[in-house]
């Protein structure tokens, strides 16, 4: 038979039943709906969540780390060479944080193709003055222009301009926690001292708020100059070296490379969040299976009503099949009607799921922790609406085929004899 009879056909059985084929796609669009407003928002949280995390956190990290001598004296002894050595309250080696040759190093960084960027970073325990107490505080001397280049620093300056680092001397940008507590507003000058007894004088030129509030209350940043002289070491001196990689899925393997190579200390990102990679994913996991079970629903609400929709039309089909319709035709018109019911209720569901998207991204989300956050987050990746649209018209098609292979089997001389 041709299609357009068929198709005229599959029409007719829709608006006879139009209550239930609007009951259908209204199923079909409210699961869409939910499913690309329900990916969209936890997507969007998830990034913002890795945000906070990931977007501060190099792809890879060169550091020194203090550990103690891997062979002590007895070990090279010749009357215990081949006896097992036992040995507790090990000293850690007496040397510096810093890393040696930093400057040959960041300089070979810069022309590996495989690197994006290159920042140096002090990192130093110090005591921020206040009275007679002393609070307990990290100083991180950075390149300003490179850290905000590489990891967004601007975003998280809630007062002030990271500039100011460059620009003013002697400038720190406190965390919003630890000027709470120093009570310290821009313009202040506030006294630091290092570890080794060090002070210094500095002025708050701005605030930055991670949205993690125990860093929040220690962290600092200044200048990587300011931080030299804050610890009395000579230019050249960095205890960290960050690296940004143009492929973050190539971390883990170079920064291997590069503790073999300049014999340091090299954590990527992977290693270093990877708890919070693991609820990213079970996030997102847990978004598409209850996305998918709707649709599933309303696959199961389409089956059922082309169920009764056959038995109610026993009649019209064993005539069809009487005139010279073939089995094969039955099935197209039921599998049709299920199409039809899926593409309308899909295309309706994929604009309402856009337009509860934007909604959601409207709605005021105000929280002292995330200050540069107004609205909740929602991503609108195209791949949830092309999901959305795949896994509908599969859902509805199989909603169809069960219904519609009953239907072509239906004996039109037994129908017709039993009434």
């Amino acid at each position: 038979m041709t299609f357009k009879l068929l198709f005229s056909i599959s029409k007719s059985l829709l608006i006879a039943r139009w209550r239930q084929t609007m009951v259908a796609a209204i199923g079909v669009t409210f699961s869409i709906t939910m499913f690309i407003a329900l990916l969209g928002f936890m997507s969007g949280l998830n990034i913002l969540l890795d945000g906070l995390i990931i977007n501060r956190t190099p792809h890879i990290r060169l550091y020194n780390e203090i550990q103690p001598t891997a062979q002590q004296p007895v070990d090279r002894s010749e009357e215990f060479s081949n006896s097992y050595n036992f040995i507790s309250s090990i000293k850690p080696k007496n040397e510096k944080i810093e890393i040696r040759n930093g400057g040959a190093i960041i300089k070979y960084l810069e022309n590996d193709e495989r690197v994006l960027g290159v920042a140096p970073k002090i990192t130093a325990q110090v005591f921020y003055n206040v009275g007679s107490i002393d609070l307990t505080g990290v100083v991180n001397g950075i390149d300003p222009e490179d850290e905000n280049r590489l990891f967004k620093f601007s975003e998280y300056i809630v007062k002030g301009d990271f500039l100011d680092l460059k620009n003013t001397s002697n400038a720190i940008i406190l965390g919003k926690g630890a000027a709470e507590k120093m009570l310290a507003q821009p313009g202040d000058i506030i006294q630091v001292t290092s570890v080794k007894g060090e002070q210094m004088q500095l002025k708050v030129v701005g605030y930055f708020q991670s949205g993690l509030q125990d860093i929040d209350k220690v962290q600092s940043y200044t200048s990587i100059s300011t931080a030299q002289k804050l610890l009395g070491e000579s230019s050249t001196y960095v205890t960290d070296i960050q690296v940004k990689l143009k492929d973050i899925s190539l971390a883990p393997e170079i920064a291997k490379e590069y503790a073999s190579l300049f014999d340091v200390e090299a954590l990527d990102i992977q290693t270093a969040n990877s708890q919070f990679e693991t609820g990213s994913f079970v996030r997102t996991l847990i978004s598409y299976a209850v996305g998918i079970t709707l649709l599933i629903v309303a696959g199961f609400g389409i089956y059922n009503i082309l169920n009764m929709m056959i038995y109610e039309k026993m009649d019209s089909i064993a005539i069809l099949k009487a005139t010279g319709f073939a089995g094969k035709d039955v099935k197209r018109i039921f599998i049709s009607i299920a199409i039809t019911i899926g593409v309308a209720g899909g295309l309706t569901g994929l604009i309402f799921g856009f337009g509860l998207s934007a909604l959601i991204d409207q709605v005021p989300f105000n929280t002292a922790a995330l200050p540069t956050i107004k609205t909740y987050p929602v991503d609108y990746n195209p791949k949830f609406y092309i999901i959305g649209a795949l896994f509908s018209l599969v859902t509805t098609y199989f909603a169809g085929y069960f219904p519609s292979r009953k239907a072509s089997k239906v004996d039109p001389v037994v129908i017709i004899r039993g009434k």
